[in-house]
């Protein structure tokens, strides 16, 4: 049994938190405004903001394991900076008087790859992000890897899942989607977000050697044009119409997961058509 911190307990935190805590792990969660009813499912909060270092005084040091699962207020640089510089630095000083240093699972996203030619990135691709928001997760991982090179990076691609429809509400709407060149898209269901950080610390447990990044994403990258189609088709709904671009249009990146499926990962959601035709099913329940 480990003794393990959750650090942002949204959605896919605290599901992470339940799953632990059904497999015997101490779990506790950190969390700005925990749950004001009482804690059925095991799960210890602690009541703390990493951008304030006060905050912190009281929280224990002699975890096993962190996850960083800490989404910012905004999408400015000013929210970016409270969590991955400050929040990341005050946790970092921190724990350094702990005995034995916690092994952190950074929630890391692949906003830190650069390419825009329609590119094949892994774990081995220059990383090197033009928007400063993308910079500061950036310099968050390499901090980390810095200080440990037992601390792991996990690089989610665009999460989707229950409240996270947008995809769906945007199908709706008829969108003008560009259709050539190909704009691809790159996704993971929050229920394997959930399965990655549960599969990668049972590894660690396992005593088999990590690597210090793992892009997490499904097998599919497809382009926009394709999903947006085939959810309209679901949907019932008009096909989207198409976008007139330029010869010069940026095309995305193209996310390979190969490093964590060689690992023995198997995603519960390989591409968007199992995922979203569950979505879809169980909007109509």
């Amino acid at each position: 049994m480990a003794k393990i911190l959750i650090i942002g307990c949204g959605s896919i935190g605290t599901q992470l938190a339940e799953l632990l805590t059904a497999k015997g792990h101490q779990v506790v969660g950190l969390k700005r405004n925990p749950p004001v009813s009482e804690d059925t499912i095991g799960i210890a909060y602690f009541k703390g903001d990493i951008s304030a270092s006060e905050t912190l005084k009281a929280l224990p040091i002699d975890f096993d394991f962190v996850y960083f699962i800490v989404s910012p207020d905004g999408r400015n640089q000013e929210s970016y900076e409270a969590i991955y510089k400050v929040g990341v630095n005050n946790l970092l000083a921190h724990f350094s008087n702990a005995e034995t240093t916690p092994q952190w699972f950074f929630v890391s996203s692949t906003s830190v790859y650069g390419q825009t030619q329609g590119e094949w990135v892994d774990e081995n691709s220059i990383s090197c992000p033009e928007n400063a928001t993308s910079q500061l997760i950036r310099l968050a991982e390499q901090r980390l890897i810095a200080l440990n090179v037992d601390h792991v990076i996990v690089r989610f691609s665009g999460i989707y899942g229950p409240e996270r429809e947008y995809l769906l509400r945007m199908a709706r709407q008829v969108p003008a989607i560009q259709q050539d060149p190909p704009y691809y898209t790159n996704r993971i269901h929050q229920t394997d977000c959930v399965g990655v950080l549960v599969f990668l610390l049972e590894c660690r447990l396992a005593k088999i050697v990590l690597e210090s990044c793992y892009l997490a994403s499904d097998d599919d990258p497809a382009p926009t044009w394709e999903v947006m189609s085939w959810l309209a088709e679901r949907l019932a709904c008009s096909l989207p119409s198409i976008k007139a671009m330029g010869q010069d249009a940026e095309m995305n990146k193209r996310c390979n997961n190969q490093r964590l499926k060689a690992l023995g990962y198997q995603f519960n959601y390989p591409s968007f058509k199992e995922g979203y035709a569950k979505l879809i099913t169980d909007s109509l329940l």
